[in-house]
């Protein structure tokens, strides 16, 4: 059954609600797939895969994506608008009151306490999506030596990529196992 306008709306809404600050695109996917069924989970990976491609923030993106194969260009802005309003208006009202109290001592640890949720919050989201990814050898290592890279050495993301591109494109080249 095809969704209307309101009921994207709202489910992205809710997705913005309950998940500012990360976690955004695994309630996208439990959303899209498990809850609503609106896409298949090959469908939803072909989807965030063009997302990833397209600049901007890959839940904004997906949501866009997701709009537009369920109900056309008024889906996808009424995706991304029910999407975005939840943290938009919380970043607004945040912003307000720390140019009135920022230098209050509660708000250094109330932003570090945010910090920390999502940093959770990221990890947690990069497992579920990932986790299949975790018991391969090769994927392993790509993913602890790009973590060791940035985390330990600092590297910036472009130098990264340098080393981590031939890598993965030896690694992962046609006609080898994956």
């Amino acid at each position: 059954m095809r969704p209307t306008l309101w009921q994207i709306f709202f489910e992205f809404l809710l997705i913005g609600g309950i998940s500012f600050g990360g976690g955004i695109v695994a309630y996208e996917r439990i959303l899209l797939i498990e809850k609503r069924q609106w896409l298949s989970a090959d469908s939803f990976m072909a989807t965030l895969a063009i997302s990833q491609t397209m600049p901007g923030l890959n839940s904004v993106n997906l949501a866009l994506l997701a709009g537009d194969q369920l109900r056309g260009t008024m889906g996808a802005l009424a995706a991304a608008i029910g999407l975005m309003l939840p943290g938009g208006a919380f970043v607004l009202v945040v912003g307000v009151a720390y140019s009135a109290g920022g230098q209050h001592p509660f708000v250094n640890i109330l932003l570090a306490g945010i910090a920390a949720g999502a940093t959770g919050l990221l990890a947690s989201v990069t497992y579920t999506i990932g986790k299949r990814h975790f018991v391969r050898l090769k994927s392993l290592f790509m993913i602890v030596v790009t973590f060791v890279l940035m985390s330990v050495f600092k590297l910036s993301l472009v130098w990264v990529l340098i080393v981590m591109v031939p890598i993965g494109l030896y690694l992962y080249r046609p006609g080898r196992q994956p």
